[in-house]
C-alpha cells in the first residue's frame, strides 16, 4: 500500500469503511475491512470486507452479482474512518433495499425494497446457500460437540452420501404426493446435505455457480 494508507489506524485489526455511491451520493453501507481487505479491494477494484461474525474476507456481491466498483477511497481526519466511493451493481442491503439506512427512528421505511429476501427468486437468495456453507464449513473446522453436521462429518463419507441418498428418495416421495409445503421440506433438506457433502469434497458454492454460469 502507499504511503497515504500506511496512515490508516487500524483498531484490533480492523478499521470502519462506509460505503457511499458516487453519483447519487447516497449512503449505501458500513463493514469493517482488516489490511488484506483494504488490499483486496484496492487490487480488484471491488470491496472486500472482514466478517467479524464469520471471522473470514468477503467480497460484496460475490454470491448475489450486486458487486460495487470502486470509484475512490478517502480516508478522515484521524486516519481511523475510510468512505468508499462506488458504483453499485445493485442492492446494497440483503434485506433488498438499495441501502442499508432505510428506517427512520420511528421504525419506518423511508426508501423502496428493490427486491423481496422471503421470495425465492434473483440471485440474491445465493447469500442465504453461501450464509449456510459457512455455517457447515465451521461446524467441519471446529467439530462441536451435539451438532447434527459434527455427526455427519466424524461418520465420514459414506454416511453423508447415504444421507444424500436418503434426502433425494424422500424429495421424490413428496413430489408424489403433490403437498408443496412437504416437497419444499425434503427439497431443503436435500440441499443442506448436499453442501455437507460439497464442504467435505472440497468443492464450494462458488464453483457450482461458475459451472452453471458456464452453461448458460
Amino acid at each position: 500500500m502507499n504511503t497515504a494508507l500506511n496512515q490508516i489506524k487500524f483498531e484490533q485489526g480492523l478499521v470502519p469503511a462506509i460505503v457511499q455511491e458516487s453519483g447519487s451520493k447516497e449512503v449505501l453501507m458500513m463493514a469493517y475491512m482488516n489490511h488484506e481487505a483494504l488490499e483486496r479491494t484496492i487490487a480488484t477494484g471491488e470491496t472486500w470486507f472482514y466478517s467479524r461474525s464469520r471471522s473470514q474476507l468477503w467480497h460484496k456481491g460475490e454470491t448475489s452479482g450486486n458487486v460495487q466498483k470502486v470509484k475512490e477511497i478517502r480516508y478522515d481526519c484521524d486516519n481511523d474512518t475510510l468512505l468508499i466511493l462506488v458504483e453499485a451493481a445493485g442492492p446494497a442491503c440483503h434485506t433488498g433495499h438499495n441501502t442499508c439506512f432505510y428506517r427512520n427512528l420511528q421504525g419506518e421505511e423511508t426508501g423502496p425494497r428493490l427486491f423481496d429476501p422471503d421470495e425465492v427468486y434473483g440471485a440474491e437468495s445465493a447469500a442465504i446457500l453461501n450464509e449456510l456453507q459457512e455455517v457447515i464449513r465451521g461446524r467441519y473446522q471446529d467439530r462441536p460437540e451435539g451438532s447434527y453436521t459434527t455427526y455427519l462429518f466424524n461418520q465420514g463419507i459414506d454416511k453423508i452420501l447415504k444421507k444424500v441418498g436418503e434426502e433425494s428418495a424422500e424429495v421424490i416421495i413428496a413430489a408424489k404426493n403433490q403437498d408443496k409445503g412437504e416437497l419444499t421440506y425434503e427439497i431443503s433438506d436435500l440441499i443442506y446435505h448436499l453442501i455437507v457433502l460439497m464442504v467435505e469434497k472440497g468443492i464450494s458454492l462458488t464453483d457450482i455457480f461458475k459451472e452453471l454460469r458456464g452453461r448458460r
